[in-house]
């Protein structure tokens, strides 16, 4: 299970994704930076105990109305070869020291944890708790084995993770909308929650298959 230190972040995750989100092409703010607060999310645990895996769900008050945005981080302690276009930025961590944070749909790892936690094969951990499974986070799929590994695109709506020698396409909902339910037709879903800034919580699908 994935260790959670309580300790410092220089930047913080918000001080770097204030800086990356406004580049995404799903990224609905304005000319101003964005305003985030962490509203929630999940983790899941890299079989090798090397790369942490976070979905982070990140609201943005910076408009008119509030904006949700799932971000799927890695947090890795040497840079990843071949993805420097998916560097969100790094850090420097009080205990384990400078680490590497992508966007973590274009991480291997954290793409074949995801298929895994779709198929039931592994739970979603509790984001800011060692050691404790996370109950919230819901997952349907009962087709054949998936494969465990994709290739990532971003569009307007969000992310499209194209899985290797298959026609399915696992899309991620970058914004995800509070109480809304998977597609009708879709062959599977992972729904995650979150709060509201009004002190709320709500759920809806963060990738749908």
């Amino acid at each position: 299970m994935a260790i959670i230190h309580r300790t410092t972040l220089k930047p913080t995750k918000l001080e770097l994704l204030t800086t990356w989100l406004p580049t995404r092409p799903w990224y609905e703010g304005g000319a101003g930076a964005p305003e985030l607060t962490k509203a929630g999310g999940f983790r899941l645990d890299d079989p090798e105990g090397e790369v942490g895996i976070e979905f982070m769900a990140a609201m943005d008050t910076s408009g008119p109305h509030p904006v949700t945005y799932l971000i799927p981080l890695t947090y890795r302690g040497a840079p990843l070869d071949g993805a420097d276009h998916a560097l969100v930025g790094t850090m420097e961590h009080g205990v384990l020291g400078k680490r590497w944070a992508y966007d973590g749909c274009h991480d291997p790892v954290l793409v074949t944890q995801l298929l895994a936690l779709l198929e039931g094969r592994v739970q979603a951990q509790a984001q800011s708790i060692s050691d404790t499974p996370d109950h919230e986070v819901a997952h349907s799929y009962s087709g054949p084995t998936l494969p465990s590994t994709a290739t990532a695109a971003d569009d307007q709506d969000g992310t499209e993770l194209r899985l290797t020698g298959s026609t399915a396409v696992l899309r991620l909902h970058r914004r995800p909308r509070p109480g809304t339910e998977a597609p009708e037709g879709s062959l599977g879903h992972l729904t995650g929650v979150w709060e509201l800034p009004d002190g709320t919580r709500t759920r809806a699908p963060f990738a749908t298959l």
